[in-house]
């Protein structure tokens, strides 16, 4: 019997959906549904390999839009056993997945003031199921909790210790569902028990994040309090100077909510370039002599290679490094520059290997001389949070 688990990732003008085989991770139906709250609300899915389109009424929120993926299923007839939830930030509660009740929600709500973009409405979409789906168990899985196993000299600042005990300040991390997916694909493709398996894991895509993982425990992360520290990404500016949201907020004469808002949204790849945050555009452009595109793929894969290099110290048993997500799956060309790094370290690349390695196709693309494996694995972070949802089922 199919254990399929209907799967949400709820924003704040969208959501997306899918039902997933809980066992082996296949989607017979996904899709989203976008521009909630305005005119051109819409449900996009795609079923057994047809693509289709559904107009929502207009200004259409979460409640019509969940009534009409609602609808989607039944028509599909598949019977859910579970809905599962992914949600941002879990704080220092969550240690695992965990039964949606009213206690939960509570503390939802009560991290959003870390992630006040998305926990609020993965709430919204939560609370929204339940009434479609008020049946089935509904689970949350948390993008925090695969790294609840990181040490204090890890995970904290080097801020008066009084900030992490009263207000929670820390390192928590993100991405865990994918980090979480690629250590277990990893291991299976070592043939080596999960819990003996060490990597370092880059999951690139408009977001990024390296995570160390020595003997199966997440150990380091590149991502912090929010998702804005770390590696350059798609519009976030990742690492900086901590001095120069004050600087820039006297020189510009703007708010901290409108400096928060430029180093979210206009910096990273598409602040350097001034063109695009798009890494498939600047390696067009780059190609065609841009400049700034070049200068915006350098900068990129210089700051990742300092990551995946520094967190070798952390890995001692280092078995491969990994690349995943929409760039890190699908990018030669950040995968060929980043590993170039390495070459006087003995970690090198397979060109052809490399090539190969694309869209949907992963594999192993270290050299025969290589002394790491270096993998490329497609992430499947649905899987995971349909898995995690079953078992509650």
């Amino acid at each position: 019997m199919k254990r399929d688990v209907v799967v949400l990732n709820c924003g704040s003008s969208s959501v997306k959906f899918a039902i997933i085989d809980a066992d082996t991770g296949e989607a017979g139906l996904s899709g989203i549904a976008e521009s909630l709250g305005n005119s051109d609300a819409s449900l996009t899915f795609k079923h057994n390999g047809s693509k289709n389109k559904v107009q929502l009424s207009p200004n259409a929120g979460h409640t019509e839009a969940l009534n009409a993926i609602q609808t989607v299923i039944t028509d599909t007839g598949v019977a859910p056993i579970a809905v599962g939830h992914r949600v941002v930030h879990g704080g220092e509660r969550f240690k695992q997945a965990a039964l949606v009740d009213d206690s939960v929600l509570a503390d939802v709500e009560k991290y959003a003031s870390m992630a006040p973009l998305h926990n609020m409405a993965n709430l919204k979409g939560i609370t929204t199921a339940q009434e479609a789906y008020p049946d089935l168990p509904h689970v949350v899985v948390f993008d925090t909790s695969f790294f609840q196993k990181m040490p204090e000299k890890a995970y904290l600042y080097a801020l008066p210790k009084a900030l992490y005990r009263d207000h929670g300040i820390r390192r928590y991390g993100f991405h865990g569902t994918s980090h979480k997916f690629i250590l277990d694909s990893t291991a299976a493709l070592l043939d080596k028990p999960v819990a003996q398996t060490s990597i370092i894991s880059a999951h690139l895509g408009n977001g990024c994040s390296v995570t160390a993982i020595e003997q199966g425990v997440a150990v380091d992360t590149s991502l912090g309090f929010t998702p804005l520290e770390g590696l350059i990404m798609g519009t976030r500016s990742g690492d900086l100077d901590p001095s120069l949201p004050g600087t820039l907020q006297n020189k510009l004469g703007k708010t901290a909510d409108e400096i928060n808002d430029l180093l979210n949204k206009s910096s990273g790849l598409l602040g350097i370039s001034e063109l695009s945050n798009d890494c498939r555009t600047l390696e067009d452009a780059a190609i065609e002599g841009h400049e700034g595109a070049k200068l915006a793929i350098e900068m990129f894969c210089y700051r990742l290679a300092k990551y995946i290099s520094g967190y070798m110290i952390a890995v001692p048993s280092l078995d491969a490094i990994v690349f995943t997500g929409g760039i890190g799956e699908n990018s030669s060309l950040i995968r060929e520059t980043t590993m170039g790094y390495f070459s006087h370290l003995g970690v090198d690349i397979d060109t052809d290997r490399n090539l190969q390695a694309r869209f949907g196709k992963g594999g192993d693309i270290a050299s025969d001389s290589s002394n790491k494996r270096v993998f490329v694995v497609p992430t499947n972070e649905e899987w995971v949070i349909a898995a995690e949802a079953a078992t509650f089922a």
